[in-house]
C-alpha cells in the first residue's frame, strides 16, 4: 500500500471520530478490496473498507450501448460495480429499509473509495457449518429471505445518505461476457489450444436462448454473490434479519433464479442434491406465482452459465496469477456444470463439451 493511500485512511478515520481505533487487517479474497477490523477506545469492534477507486475499470454507465460497454472494459460489459462504495452505502440502506441485515454505514467518502461499517461478526454460515451448526436451519432462512425481499419490485435507483446509483439489468450482454471468460481462460489452465471459430459461433448460438431468458426473467433485486461465504448467522436477530448480508455491491435486477443457484451451488462448499431439492421446493412454495417446471428449466441453464463463469474468470484466472488455493473449487464447480447439463433441454451444451473438453482437462 502506498504511504499516500494510507495517510488518506488516517485522515478519514480522524475526520469520521475513529483516529483512535487500533487496526487489525483481514483475511482478503480474490477483489481489489481490503477490510480491517477496528477497535475504538470505547465501543463494539467496527469494519473499515477500503477500495481503491483508480483500481478497477469503470463501471457501466446506465445509458451506455452495448459496443460503448465492451469498449469500457469488464466491468462495464458485466454490469459490475468495480467495489463502488456509492452501491454498497445505496444498497446497504435498501436492505435494511427492509428489515434485513445488512451492516449500517456510520461513515464513507465515495470519491476516496473508503467507509466505516457495523460489524457483524465472524459468523459466516461457510464457517459455522462444519462446526455443527443446523445446515438445514439456516439454508432454510437464507431461502426464505429470496422469497421475501423478491415480493416487491425493485427500484430504478437506489438512493442514500447523499449517493445514488442505478440497479441496472443483468441483461444478455452482461450473461454472455461472463460465460463467455471460460473461452478466454480455461484453455490457458488446462493446456488445450485456443476454442477455433466454429466453436466459438456453436458456443454463442448454444447459450444465446439461455442468456436471452435470463434477461427476460430479470425481475427481482438481486444480491448477485449469494452464498455462504457472504452470509452471515445471527440467531440473537428474528425471521430473516438473522441472515446478514455482505458483499452485495454488485447487486441488479436480475432473473429470481439467480441468488438461489449461486446459494445451492456454491462453487466453495458441498451442498448435497437432496438440500438443494428441497430448498428449491421450499422457495416454490413462498412463490406460487411462479411456473415450476419454466422456473426450474431457467434455473440449471443459467446455474451451467453460471459454473462456466466460475471456472473460466473466478478459478482458471486466479491459478494463472499465481494464486493456486482455487484449484480445489474446480472439482466441485464441474459437477455442478456436468448435472445441470444432463437436462436434455442441454443436450447441445453436454455434447459441446464433451468434444471440446474432454474429461482429462477437466479439473
Amino acid at each position: 500500500m502506498s504511504s499516500d493511500r494510507e495517510a488518506l485512511k488516517r485522515a478519514f478515520l480522524r475526520g469520521a471520530g475513529f483516529g483512535d481505533a487500533r487496526r487489525e487487517l483481514l483475511s482478503g479474497d480474490a477483489s481489489t478490496r481490503q477490510y480491517e477490523r477496528l477497535y475504538p477506545a470505547a465501543g463494539a469492534s467496527l469494519i473499515f473498507m477500503d477500495q481503491p477507486p483508480a483500481v478497477e475499470s469503470v463501471v457501466c454507465p446506465p445509458d451506455a450501448t452495448p459496443a460503448e460497454r465492451v469498449a469500457l472494459g469488464y466491468n462495464a460489459a458485466a454490469r459490475l460495480a468495480a467495489g463502488s462504495v456509492a452501491a454498497f452505502v445505496t444498497t446497504a440502506a435498501f436492505l435494511r429499509e427492509r428489515g434485513l441485515s445488512a451492516p449500517r454505514i456510520l461513515a464513507h467518502d465515495v470519491e476516496a473509495g473508503l467507509a466505516v461499517l457495523e460489524d457483524l461478526g465472524d459468523g459466516l454460515f461457510a464457517s459455522l457449518i462444519p462446526d455443527h451448526a443446523p445446515e438445514a436451519e439456516l439454508y432454510e432462512a437464507a431461502v426464505d429471505l429470496q422469497a421475501a425481499l423478491q415480493a416487491e419490485p425493485p427500484p430504478a435507483v437506489l438512493a442514500a445518505e447523499g449517493a445514488r446509483w442505478p440497479l441496472l439489468t443483468y441483461d444478455t450482454l452482461a450473461l454472455k461476457i461472463a460465460t463467455d471468460t471460460f473461452l478466454e481462460w480455461w484453455p490457458k489452465f488446462a493446456g488445450l489450444p485456443e476454442f477455433p471459430a466454429a466453436a466459438v459461433a456453436e458456443w454463442d448460438a448454444l447459450w444465446a436462448p439461455v442468456w436471452v431468458r435470463g434477461e427476460a426473467g430479470a425481475s427481482v433485486f438481486t444480491h448477485r454473490d449469494y452464498h455462504a461465504q457472504n452470509l452471515l448467522w445471527l440467531p440473537a436477530r428474528q425471521g430473516v434479519a438473522r441472515v446478514g448480508l455482505l458483499d452485495f455491491q454488485d447487486a441488479l435486477k436480475a432473473h429470481p433464479a439467480w441468488d438461489l443457484l449461486h446459494l445451492l451451488q456454491d462453487a466453495r462448499r458441498d451442498v448435497s442434491p437432496e438440500l438443494e431439492t428441497a430448498m428449491l421446493d421450499r422457495f416454490l412454495a413462498a412463490r406460487p406465482e411462479l411456473e415450476r417446471d419454466a422456473f426450474l428449466a431457467d434455473y440449471r441453464a443459467l446455474a451451467a452459465s453460471n459454473a462456466a463463469r466460475i471456472l473460466g474468470r473466478v478459478f482458471a484466472r486466479q491459478v494463472l496469477l499465481g494464486r493456486p488455493q482455487y484449484r480445489e473449487f474446480m472439482p466441485r464447480t464441474w459437477r455442478y456444470l456436468e448435472r445441470n447439463l444432463e437436462d436434455p433441454a442441454m443436450a447441445g451444451l453436454k455434447a459441446w463439451f464433451d468434444r471440446h473438453v474432454p474429461s482429462e482437462f477437466r479439473a
